[in-house]
């Protein structure tokens, strides 16, 4: 398992760079903080930069790593929240979230989506009571199905970061990696090619929509017409390869519980049930402790959750999450503007 664990001196370092933070930022959502989140990343240890530098370049298996041992304080943090839209003090969280967004710029860019948690950069994760059943991160008593991070969308990130801040039941995230699979090439073309279709995922749908702070005409304008984009997805999806870049090492676009069958070809539904059945089978438990960052390689692997079941006592298991892209540019015509991280 790729798992790093931070010195002693290096969680110093941290938490000497995190009060080190301007004391005018109200949240990690504040723009002025997202511009220079990458400024703030080069200060952090040598050992942690390095860390991410390789995961990035050099996209070697499992497709993840962890980077354990921040310490948590469970009373400071308080419980956890009922809904992602509760109202909380932004300072509350800001150092366990500012050192998961500072993590992330080590990456590339962070993004969000108008369409998920209302726009926020840093999402709760955590069940909410009527999403038991629901194919959704907020869900509990189901599976959530193995699946790579917004794998509808052409402007997906490239990385996902979870922050685990607390865990008591040890519900396990479920991991699989691209690299293990072992396709003949008849099977490979096939699914390099565009037969398929991927519907957005729950978390996107008008019918999980919340808004939470004012928006002005122009943006709600905007947010009607991505909310219209996802609906064309949903009810006309395009055709789209779920295996892209390099053959020797394809990445990888999956999400199965939101694709359609194939009636009208048998050897590419073929192709695409082997294709699961190898990354089912290479599924792994991950029980994610208070403190452990994981990030993965969206291109690379996939990520899902088993059933457990929720308190609903303040004692939950909650998670901080993000989403990066290493090119912020391919998604300019969604975001109001250059340094806007919000995608419409």
């Amino acid at each position: 398992m790729n798992r790093f664990r931070l010195s002693a001196e290096e969680i110093d370092s941290i938490k000497s760079l995190l009060k080190s933070l301007p004391s005018n930022y109200g949240s990690v959502e504040d723009g002025e903080f997202l511009r220079q989140t990458s400024v703030y990343a080069h200060e952090l240890p040598r050992r942690v930069r390095s860390l991410f530098n390789d995961f990035k370049l050099l996209e070697s298996p499992p497709g993840y790593f962890i980077l354990s041992g921040y310490p948590i304080d469970d009373e400071r943090i308080g419980p956890t929240p009922t809904h992602w839209k509760d109202k909380r003090d932004g300072r509350a969280m800001i150092e366990e979230e500012a050192l998961l967004v500072m993590y992330g710029a080590l990456l590339g860019d962070l993004l969000g989506w108008a369409t998920q948690q209302d726009g926020r950069i840093v999402h709760n994760v955590m069940p909410i009571k009527g999403h038991e059943n629901e194919q959704l991160g907020t869900g509990s008593l189901q599976p959530l199905w193995w699946h790579n991070e917004d794998a509808f969308h052409p402007y997906r990130g490239d990385y996902l970061g979870l922050f685990c801040l607390r865990n008591p039941d040890r519900a396990a995230t479920i991991l699989a990696c691209v690299d293990s699979i072992d396709l003949d090439q008849e099977q490979v073309d096939l699914l390099f090619e565009p037969h398929f279709t991927i519907r957005p995922d729950e978390s996107h749908l008008e019918k999980n929509k919340a808004i939470t702070r004012e928006y002005s005409k122009e943006e709600e304008a905007f947010l009607n017409a991505s909310y219209a984009a996802i609906n064309r997805m949903n009810t006309a999806p395009e055709k789209l390869a779920v295996l892209y870049g390099g053959r020797r090492s394809p990445y990888v676009r999956l999400d199965p519980y939101f694709m359609d069958r194939l009636d009208d070809n048998q050897k590419a539904q073929a192709a695409l049930d082997e294709l699961i059945r190898q990354m089912d089978a290479n599924l792994q438990d991950l029980v994610l402790e208070p403190g452990d960052c994981l990030f993965l390689d969206n291109y690379k692997a996939v990520h899902g959750r088993r059933p457990f079941q929720a308190r609903y006592d303040g004692r939950d298991r909650w998670l901080k999450r993000i989403n990066v892209t290493r090119d912020l540019r391919k998604s300019r015509s969604a975001r109001f503007t250059a340094d806007s991280r919000v995608l419409y």
